[in-house]
Parts: C-alpha cells; structure tokens; sequence
C-alpha cells in the first residue's frame, strides 16, 4: 500500500501521517510555530458587525 503523504500546516513539506507524533505538522519546530500564532492572536475569525436599531435610540418611550 502507498504512503499517503499531506503537506504540513506550517511549512507545506509533504509529510506521512504514519508513525508521526507530531501530525499533521511535519516536525516539533512547526508545530510550535503554530501555537505560537495562536499564543500571539495572529489567528483571528472574522466577525460579522453588529446591527444597530438605529440611529437616536433611547430608553425613553416616544409620546410619553
């Protein structure tokens, strides 16, 4: 059977899955390059902005 080869996250070198403790990176360094990023916030999910009500709101009920 053929070795199945995915490329690292970090790096992009292919590298087999089989036998790696530190998959899907291909090596320890990349893998902690990757926290890394997380630890520094360089990984952001975009958000959708929030609607607003309006322009003017109150709590103050109109014609009271």
């Amino acid at each position: 059977m053929a070795m199945i080869l995915r490329p690292c996250p970090t790096c992009r070198t292919p590298t087999s899955w089989e036998g790696n403790a530190f998959k899907p990176f291909c090596s320890e360094r990349c893998q902690t390059r990757d926290l890394g990023a997380w630890s520094s916030e360089r990984y952001r999910i975009a958000e959708k902005p929030q609607e607003e009500d309006g322009e003017g709101w109150s709590s103050e009920v109109e014609g009271s």
